[in-house]
């Protein structure tokens, strides 16, 4: 994996191919290609490191042709080098091949394949698909389409495949987990692994299904499933111009999308509140009164976000929730029954590790909600309902804005299910949806010059520490687990979250003069509480640094540093709080030189189990 861009039309193939992977970036990667169809045949460029490296080395030598296609690896087999680099080729060079994804029974395959006389240059699975295209290729007399429809027959794991032959003018593509979106032009045609590498040339998209091939043409396209049957595939309208996919005037997309979150935050809420009844209108078609548990499943940020969700049910609806990292879901063979509601929360909607967790409940007869951020992805047209957040692209690699939308859902998911279920009466509903009514204004009041610079002098600080601990209590315990998180993300730094009462049960032999400590510790019911472990830290000369809500001057005595946030609803706090976080890992970032929006090791769409 990571990044995938096809093109076939009159324009020069190697602009549109490096303008796509440029918007794909955020994805994260380690090595970049292109293959363009040129003089009857097909040349390779790929190099290790930045995509600045392809362009620069396409830049002193074009490949000229109309027919390409392109791809940013991140690897899983085999180093980053350039040999390892997508595109990949079959021995004669008239096949090639990119892909995203992993390929679960290449070890077989390929030890086959070198029996049979094939020689491989990577060390890659992916280059396997390249010669088992080649020999179904021959078998079927030279039809691309079918040959690589039926060397998909042989093979196990998740994939999206991108083909071409030099004697064919048509790119083949397939998909089955890793997502896949076409471009409709006229008299050209676009594929891409996400619709930010397309907006620029149409916004006429079709997304492709689980098990979908299409064949693209200068004309159109065919889309047929794995069998070989045609079927229609809606073309739809994005909504999205480029720019909103650029950085906007911000020195980064991740410092652009924290500022981002009053507006994703109203697109999140818009419509849903009615503060006259106290109700919920979230347009799901689940019956809120038919479940007896609940199991939330993600992933990373997305798993956090769920845990603040199992504190606002339980709290609010009286309903069992249990939180699962989905990676883990899946194999401890979890009880679920159809009175089970099974709440997924991505914000791609296809992260594999999420989506196979989402099939094995509905396996066992579970009713499912997704909390997604992305339209026509995977999960959503296997879901039994959807809840969009409508953040909007999130394209910086730390989720910030998507974070606090899904914090944000799951409180309009804990009303609604209380308001169905009788567990919350009018008044309090009406309390909670003005608290959640006023969080755009609240964040946009956390994000003043004022505040951020307060944030950004404290980051500074410390930012040469090497360790960190984050505490939090109730409903923003996970607010310290995801704090803790985004400071490992961006700047590398060790940082471990904790609930607060935890810290003495082993973290605190940790804690000396060289800690920095994070404690959440804005207005709320366990106040007192999370300031006695803010003594506990004093007492053994940690750096205690304080959030603390406005004017709460009585306990900034306890801190060696304090940040302030606006005051807010305690069950609404997670959104405001979870700002502060952001930023103090974004200017420790900054401070230490790193590239916040390509953070080493990751990637955005994780689709590899």
């Amino acid at each position: 994996m990571c990044g995938i861009v096809g093109y076939i039309g009159s324009r020069q193939a190697q602009d549109v191919l490096v303008s796509g992977l440029s918007k794909l970036e955020y994805r994260g990667y380690d090595s970049a290609g292109v293959a363009i169809q040129s003089g009857g045949g097909i040349e390779v460029r790929k190099k290790a490191g930045k995509l600045a490296n392809l362009a620069g080395a396409l830049s002193a030598e074009p490949l000229p042709g109309t027919l390409g296609i392109g791809h940013t690896r991140w690897a899983t087999h085999g180093l980053p080098n350039d040999t390892n680099a997508h595109p990949h080729a079959t021995e004669d060079g008239q096949i090639v091949i990119i892909h995203n994804g992993i390929i679960e029974n290449y070890l077989g395959l390929k030890a086959a394949l070198q029996a049979r006389g094939h020689t491989f240059k990577s060390e890659t699975d992916s280059e396997v698909l390249a010669h088992l295209i080649e020999e179904k290729y021959g078998q079927t007399g030279g039809h691309l389409y079918e040959a690589v429809r039926l060397a998909l027959g042989e093979v196990r794991g998740a994939y999206g495949i991108v083909v071409t032959h030099a004697a064919h003018r048509e790119i083949v593509a397939a998909r089955t987990v890793s997502p896949l979106v076409m471009g409709v032009g006229e008299g050209e045609m676009f594929l891409a692994s996400d619709v930010p590498a397309l907006l620029a040339y149409t916004r006429q998209m079709v997304f492709l299904h689980d098990g979908d091939m299409v064949v693209l043409h200068d004309d159109g396209f065919r889309v047929t499933d794995l069998a070989g049957n045609e079927v229609q595939r809606e073309i739809e309208q994005i909504d999205w111009d480029a720019e909103a996919a650029e950085k906007g005037g911000y020195d980064t997309y991740m410092l652009k999308e924290i500022y981002e979150q009053p507006t994703a935050l109203t697109n999140t809420l818009m419509g849903r509140l009615h503060d006259e009844s106290g109700e919920v209108n979230l347009d799901i078609n689940l019956d809120p009164a038919s479940f007896k548990r609940i199991s939330i499943i993600a992933c990373g940020t997305a798993y956090y976000a769920g845990l603040v969700g199992e504190y606002l049910i339980e709290q609010l609806a009286r309903i069992p929730v249990e939180v699962d990292v989905a990676s883990e879901y899946r194999y401890r063979e979890p009880l679920v029954s159809p009175e089970t509601l099974a709440i997924v929360v991505s914000q791609s909607g296809e992260t594999i590790d999420t989506l196979e967790a989402l099939r094995e409940a509905k396996k066992y007869g579970a009713k499912t909600l997704g909390v997604i951020n992305a339209k026509g992805s995977s999960m959503t047209r296997e879901l039994d309902d959807t809840l969009y957040i409508h953040a909007g692209p999130e394209i910086g690699v730390a989720s910030t804005k998507a974070y606090t939308a899904m914090v944000s859902a799951m409180l309009m998911l804990a009303l609604w299910l209380a308001r169905a279920r009788g567990t919350l009466d009018e008044a309090r509903a009406q309390e909670l949806l003005r608290a959640a009514r006023e969080l755009p204004r609240l964040v946009e009041e956390a994000l003043s010059p004022e505040r951020v610079e307060r944030i950004k002098t404290v980051a500074e600080k410390y930012h040469q520490a090497r360790d960190y601990l984050f505490l939090g209590r109730g409903v923003n315990a996970p607010t310290a687990l995801e704090g803790a998180l985004k400071l490992k993300e961006i700047s590398y730094i060790h940082a471990e979250g904790y609930a607060a009462g935890e810290m003495k049960h082993g973290p605190i032999a940790l804690i000396d003069s060289n800690l920095p400590v994070v404690v959440i510790a804005t207005e709320s019911r366990l106040l007192e509480k999370t300031i006695s472990n803010v003594q506990e830290v004093r007492a053994r000369a940690g750096k205690v640094i304080a959030i603390l809500s406005d004017g709460d001057t009585e306990n900034a005595q306890h801190a060696d540093d304090v940040i302030y946030v606006p005051r807010s609803h305690e069950m609404v706090s997670p959104v405001v709080n979870a700002v502060a976080m952001q930023l103090l890992a974004y200017f420790t970032a900054e401070a230490l030189g790193k590239d916040v929006d390509k953070p080493r090791n990751l990637a955005k769409s994780v689709t590899v189990e």
